[in-house]
């Protein structure tokens, strides 16, 4: 069970609630990519750090970060055409590291003709393709 980010103003949600919270009308694409943050500290100092991004969609991203953000704390993401902007909407610890779900702000959206990450992967065809190699394994073969 994953830990959530425990300080002041970061949010405390059990799984469910955070299933809730990450829950995007869009598609979401699997990915693994480096990308450039920056967002201000509660003492207002920017910081700056590279994470991986975890997932994308049109509206928000997954991204794995080394330090707990604070919820509501606008975040910047920079790829090599361009930024995201957005704000912080959950924050979890994990075994391995904070996932952050950042949402976009209305004008910033992601695009694949902008940006597209390494490793770009839509699930939805991975269930599709399974499933019709489900169907073709389980039809009766043709009489001879």
């Amino acid at each position: 069970m994953p830990r959530v980010c425990a300080l002041n103003n970061y949010g405390k949600f059990d799984d469910k609630q955070l299933d809730m919270m990450d829950r995007r009308v869009e598609p979401r694409l699997l990915c693994a990519d480096l990308v450039d943050v920056q967002w201000k500290d509660q003492t207002g100092r920017v910081r700056r750090s590279v994470a991986n991004l975890e997932d994308i969609s049109l509206s928000g991203a997954c991204l794995q970060v080394e330090r707990p953000v604070p919820l509501g704390t606008p975040y910047r993401i920079t790829y090599p055409k361009g930024v995201l902007n957005g704000k912080v909407k959950y924050c979890v610890f994990r075994e391995i590291g904070y996932f952050l779900g950042i949402e976009f702000e209305t004008g910033s959206r992601w695009s694949r003709n902008d940006f597209r990450p390494q490793h770009l992967l839509d699930p939805r065809k991975l269930a599709n393709r399974s499933a019709n190699r489900a169907k073709d394994e389980a039809a009766p073969e043709p009489a001879a």
